[in-house]
């Protein structure tokens, strides 16, 4: 890949792709049904022993639970290593910044397992962190508790903050907006862990032991997904099957490395861009 963007002709980037980082909304699914070409892709990098996660801000689901949703209702086996959300890269940051600290947790079970998972208490009980994460059933009462917490003095934290999502019954609010809410009430901004904080791509190469320079990140969304790829030094593809459509990237400041149709174009790149640099 060359630093400008090219919609077709040969990749012609001297550095060698060793691992390759993939939003999931938009890229691979939409809305639990595959897009041509997903499958081919896992495959492809499985068959070549290809390092890669996949990406996705939804804190909701456990890694498990999202390997078994996507095999179940779009046949992409994904394995559960090969998934980061935005709740394992919060909870990586919290241990990180305060190991063994406490929590109270506005979220699924995705959110409280991976908290859990790195030796975190929970609790309601003058906790370091208030931490929000997207649910189908936000509570007042708990929301409300969130609110006085973070008064008191602990420290506010959101997995994302993408402001809506998508269901079949239509609009649903996320991450974002309940923050918004919690922040109106309390005038204090969370710290978002999520795309578009180049924080996330970061854990998620650190995870893979990759370097920024051999990695390439493929996203639907040139504000989250792109963005936050090139913050974190990695060449970056953008699909035109999700959130971004092309007439408007030139509405951005910033330019993916390229744009594709769908992630069908992507496949050719997986054998050819992986080999080692000497070859």
């Amino acid at each position: 890949m060359t630093g400008r963007v090219h919609d077709n002709g040969p990749v012609t980037e001297s550095r060698s792709v060793r691992t390759w980082l993939t939003d999931m909304d938009g890229v691979l699914v939409r809305e639990e049904e595959p897009i041509p070409g997903a499958k081919e892709f896992i495959a492809a990098l499985r068959e070549n022993d290809v390092p890669f996660l996949v990406l996705t801000n939804n804190s909701i689901f456990t890694p498990r639970d999202l390997r078994v949703r996507l095999l179940r209702s779009s046949g992409i086996d994904v394995p559960e290593e090969s998934i980061w959300t935005s709740a394992l890269a919060t909870a990586q940051f919290l241990d990180d910044q305060r190991p063994g600290g406490s929590a109270y947790v506005v979220g699924e079970s995705g959110l409280t397992a991976a908290i859990h998972d790195v030796g975190y208490v929970m609790t309601d009980q003058d906790p370091d962190y208030v931490v929000l994460g997207e649910t189908r059933t936000y509570s007042f009462e708990a929301i409300t508790r969130a609110i006085r917490l973070i008064a008191s003095g602990a420290r506010f934290i959101a997995t994302n903050p993408d402001p809506n999502g998508p269901s079949a019954q239509g609009m649903l609010p996320a991450t974002g907006s309940v923050a918004a809410l919690i922040s109106t009430a309390t005038g204090r901004q969370p710290y978002y862990i999520g795309k578009p904080n180049p924080l996330m791509m970061r854990s998620a190469l650190n995870r893979l032991e990759a370097h920024s320079e051999t990695t390439v990140m493929i996203g639907d969304r040139m504000d989250t997904d792109i963005i936050s790829g090139l913050e974190a030094g990695m060449r970056t593809i953008l699909v035109a099957t999700g959130a971004t459509e092309r007439h408007q990237v030139e509405n951005f400041p910033y330019r993916p490395t390229r744009m594709v149709e769908s992630i069908a174009d992507v496949v050719p790149f997986v054998s050819r861009m992986c080999l080692p640099e000497d070859s």
